[in-house]
């Protein structure tokens, strides 16, 4: 069960916000949004921030993020045609971890439909293990532009 604090996130609790418009395919068979699409736009709004804001470039970067962790609380359903806004915040950073949380909202309403958190660990491309310095500075600068305050978790 989703905890209360979650199902009162709004928009305005988020740093970073990316727009998609669902698409016939995003439905199941139960007519909503399948699940497997929620990770799907977790995966794509912390890549955009990332390349966007944090000087990553996927294909080049000494280092890459390892997903070492997801879940997602599911609210209330989405089904096509909608556009949702994907909200993101990071509630932890570490020295080579970082923990992104992202709330689904539909457009033109205030209610939250999922929220999801997503643990990327910052590893050498090579070697698969996080190097002596933590992150890359400037993916440490970006990240912390969209740190939120223990409190306001």
């Amino acid at each position: 069960m989703a905890s209360e604090a979650l199902k009162t996130r709004r928009r305005s609790d988020y740093k970073f916000q990316l727009e998609y418009r669902t698409r016939w395919s995003d439905n199941d068979m139960y007519h909503h949004m399948n699940n497997s699409v929620y990770y799907y736009l977790f995966d794509s709004v912390v890549n955009t921030y990332l390349i966007q804001h944090c000087s990553l470039h996927p294909p080049t970067s000494s280092q890459i993020g390892l997903v070492v962790h997801s879940h997602c609380d599911y609210l209330a359903p989405v089904e096509f045609p909608a556009v949702v806004d994907l909200a993101l915040r990071v509630n932890k950073l570490g020295k080579s971890s970082v923990t992104y949380e992202i709330g689904v909202f539909e457009r033109g309403q205030e209610d939250v439909k999922a929220v999801g958190e997503f643990v990327h660990v910052f590893v050498d491309r090579e070697s698969r293990k996080p190097g002596k310095q933590g992150m890359a500075d400037e993916l440490k600068a970006g990240l912390s532009t969209i740190l939120v305050e223990s409190s306001k978790l």
